[in-house]
Parts: structure tokens; C-alpha cells; sequence
């Protein structure tokens, strides 16, 4: 008797849902390491969070009866302790790895923040207001930044710029253009505090996607060779701006390219309120437009230094750019009064011009990129420090120089900036075929001329 014909398997009908491999290619297409999607939403998230904050926190301290003072020396430490995370993210992932950085800023913020909500601010205790608030500060750097160092490490060369664009897209489409906006809808129905509860709940969410469904395997160990020895990595971490000194000129870079960010966020709202006329919603509004344009903005600048050149790209589209965009902050609302249009124009070229520096996390790993761990760690002090660097720039100058000279002093430093960025030459170890490049360079050869 002879067996059955084997039959065909059959194919289920089409329920209009992609196959998984065509989503990643099409993540892939945007330029989104797909095996690290789930990261950068979990950042965009977290981001969100920590950014509902950013507009209210040091007013609702002084509502609450903290004395102005100290309500900003509050801030100021923790301005101290993210540039100090910032610098531990990427040391520590060479160290321990990405993940393992991400899972402590995450457990770090939760605890502080916690704390913060149930001891520090119902008692308003300032030394517990300063010990809390600075140490939920280590909590957001370490979480965020160890994701960009992990970026940093599993993304290939060639799409680095790519990848980094989406990357600061999620964190200032978090922090604070997303947060400012669920504040400024979330504080007239449920207070401050309520809402404080709220960006809890967002930080839990975003990492939580972040560390469960990431499943990329560079980041769960440390990137370091031979990073046993803690002491050393650590040490490690600040020498290679000695041992490297084009590492020093981009964390200097990375400095300043923010600086003025947060410096004009000190002096800009009193100069459009109490000096060009604004209201205080008509302020918050141009502040909104200048960082809409900044996130899609990451976006363009990332792909762009991908194929114009990392250091062409910051030097034109972000030193140059933001020195002539800074002084435009000053004068357009001088010239035309309270008008919004032509503020807001002024507002986003400055939010777009930040956007040309985007390509400095794609070239500082490149400058060592046995050690991009290490590379990192100083960006990310970079990075860190222009949080307090900018703020500090305006309570030296405001007084004997007044708002214009405050946009002279970031303009002058912008141009520097395009100064320095000719001193970053990629390390030839570091090899970047172009993107429609088939084969990969030989090792020892020199980058495209498109890098340079």
C-alpha cells in the first residue's frame, strides 16, 4: 500500500500585520539600530518624565517657602551630581557594561524620586532637599547616557551619526519638550505635586521597555579589554583626556555646544517677559517652538554629518550657525518688539543650529576607538558640565554686561568651537566605509574624504 502524498503546509491568510523582519528593515531604513528600537523609546519616555520638571520645580520650591537662594543652590548641586553620572555612564559601562549602568540610574532615580515626593518635599527640609534632589541626580545620566555610550558601541560606523541623531531626537523630544508639555496640561488639573507623581510613573514605564525588551548583547558586558580592575577603568576614564588630548578639545566642545542652552534658559525668560514684553504663556510658547525644531532637527544633522562629514557638519551647521543664531536671540526681539513670529523664527533657527553639534557623539568615540567607553565618559562630563557652565557664564556677566553681552560671550565661544573641531581628526584605526560602500576598507586605511 503506498503512502499517502505528503501535503503542502498551509499558509495562514493575511492578517494585514507586517512580518517581524520587515519592521526591522524598515526601523533599519530610518537609520535605528532595530535591535536597540525598544531602547529609544524607553529613553523618549524616561526622558519625558525627568523633563516635567524642568519648567516649575525651583518656583514650586520657592512657592512652598524655600528662599529663592536656596532654591537655586538646590538646583545647582544637582547640576553638580548629573555632570559627575554624566561622566560615570560611560566609565562604568566600560567597567560593567551599558545595561548594567542603565539598570542602576534607573533604580537610582526611583528611590530618589520617591523619597523626594514623601519625605524631602512634604517637610521641606532643606539639607533633605539637598541630599535627595542631588542624588536622584545621578539617576538620569547614568540611565540615558549609558544608552547613548551603548549606541555608541553596537551601531556600525558608518550609521553612528544616523543612530545618534535619533538618539538626542528621543532625549530633547523628552527633556523638555515633551515633559514641559504634559506639565504645562497636568499642573491646572492635579497641582504640582500630583504631577510630580505623574513623571514617576513615565520614568517607570520608559525604563522598564528600555531594560526588558533590549536584547542587543554589546551592552551586557563591559566594553573595556582587559576592565577588571575597577581603579583602573576608572582612573582610565580621566587620563585618556591626557593620553588623548583631541578627547579633552571635544568634551570642551561638548561644553560649550550646550552652554548657551542652558544659560540663555536663565537669563531669556526675564529679557522676553520684562524686557520685550512678552507674557510669561507667550514665553513658554517660543520656548516650545525652539526645541519642536530642535528634536527633528537631531534627526537631519545626524544623517547629514553621515554623509557631508562629522566635522564639516558641526563646524557650518552647529559652531558657525549658532554663533550668528545666538546673537539673532538678542536682536530680532529688540528690533520687532513682542512679535511672535518673528521671535519664534529667531527661537527655532537657534533650536536648529544646536542641532548641527549632533554629530560630536558619532566622532569622539572615534578619536579612540579602542576606548570608546572611556571616550564617552568624557563627553558625557561635557555634556554634564554645560548644564551648570552655561548658568554660570550669565550670573558672572548679566550684571556689568547685560543680556547682549551675554549673546556676544556664547557667539565668541560658538566660533571658537569651529576652531576646535579641526583638531578632531578620527583615529585611523577608526575605519567608515561609506554607506553605499559594499566592501569594508582595508584595515590601516585612511576614512573617506566625507569624515574629515
Amino acid at each position: 500500500m503506498s503512502s499517502p502524498a505528503r501535503s503542502q503546509p498551509v499558509r495562514p491568510p493575511d492578517t494585514g500585520a507586517p512580518p517581524a523582519g520587515r519592521l526591522r528593515s524598515g526601523v533599519a531604513r530610518l537609520g535605528i539600530p532595530p535591535a536597540l528600537t525598544w531602547g529609544f523609546v524607553g529613553i523618549l519616555l524616561f526622558m519625558t518624565g525627568d523633563g516635567v520638571e524642568t519648567g516649575f520645580f525651583s518656583k514650586y520650591l520657592a512657592d512652598q517657602g524655600l528662599a529663592k537662594a536656596d532654591a537655586a543652590v538646590v538646583i545647582a548641586v544637582y547640576g553638580i551630581t548629573v555632570a559627575l553620572g554624566a561622566w560615570l555612564s560611560g566609565a562604568l559601562s566600560d567597567l560593567w557594561g551599558p545595561r548594567r549602568v542603565m539598570t542602576a540610574g534607573f533604580a537610582i532615580w526611583l528611590v530618589f524620586q520617591v523619597l523626594l515626593l514623601t519625605v524631602a518635599l512634604p517637610t521641606m527640609n532643606y539639607p533633605l532637599l539637598l541630599l535627595i534632589y542631588g542624588l536622584r541626580g545621578f539617576g538620569y545620566p547614568l540611565f540615558a547616557y549609558g544608552f547613548l555610550v551603548w549606541v555608541t558601541a553596537a551601531t556600525p560606523p558608518q550609521r553612528l551619526g544616523t543612530a545618534v541623531g535619533w538618539y538626542w531626537f528621543a532625549f530633547t523630544g523628552g527633556l523638555p519638550t515633551l515633559g514641559s508639555l504634559v506639565a504645562s496640561a497636568t499642573i491646572p488639573l492635579a497641582g504640582s505635586y500630583r504631577t510630580l507623581w505623574l513623571a514617576l510613573g513615565l520614568v517607570m514605564l520608559g525604563g522598564l521597555l528600555a531594560l526588558l525588551l533590549v536584547r542587543e548583547p554589546t551592552g551586557r558586558s563591559g566594553l573595556a579589554p582587559g576592565s577588571g580592575n575597577p581603579l583602573t577603568t576608572l582612573a582610565g576614564s580621566v587620563s585618556i583626556m591626557r593620553r588623548r588630548p583631541r578627547v579633552a578639545i571635544g568634551a570642551g566642545v561638548r561644553v560649550i555646544s550646550t552652554g548657551s542652552q542652558f544659560g540663555f534658559l536663565v537669563c531669556l525668560p526675564f529679557f522676553f517677559t520684562e524686557t520685550v514684553g512678552f507674557s510669561t504663556s507667550a514665553w513658554l510658547r517660543l520656548l516650545s517652538v525652539m526645541f519642536a525644531a530642535n528634536i527633528f532637527a537631531n534627526l537631519f544633522f545626524g544623517a547629514v554629518g553621515d554623509r557631508l562629514g562629522w566635522q564639516r557638519t558641526m563646524t557650518w551647521f552647529g559652531a558657525v550657525a549658532c554663533a550668528v543664531t545666538c546673537l539673532g536671540l538678542y536682536y530680532v526681539p529688540v528690533v520687532a518688539g513682542p512679535h511672535f513670529a518673528a521671535c519664534a523664527v529667531a527661537a527655532a533657527l537657534y533650536g536648529i543650529a544646536l542641532a548641527g553639534y549632533v554629530p560630536i557623539s558619532a566622532l569622539i568615540p572615534a578619536l579612540a576607538p579602542r576606548h570608546k567607553g572611556q571616550a564617552m565618559s568624557a563627553l558625557n562630563l561635557g555634556a554634564g558640565a554645560s548644564t551648570f557652565a552655561g548658568p554660570a557664564v550669565v550670573a558672572v556677566a548679566l550684571g556689568p554686561l547685560g543680556v547682549q553681552g551675554i549673546a556676544w560671550i556664547f557667539a565668541l565661544l560658538h566660533l571658537a568651537t569651529a576652531v576646535a573641531i579641526r583638531f578632531l581628526e578620527p583615529d585611523p584605526e577608526f575605519i567608515a566605509p561609506p554607506p553605499d560602500s559594499p566592501v569594508p576598507a582595508a584595515d590601516g586605511a585612511e576614512l573617506p574624504a566625507g569624515r574629515h
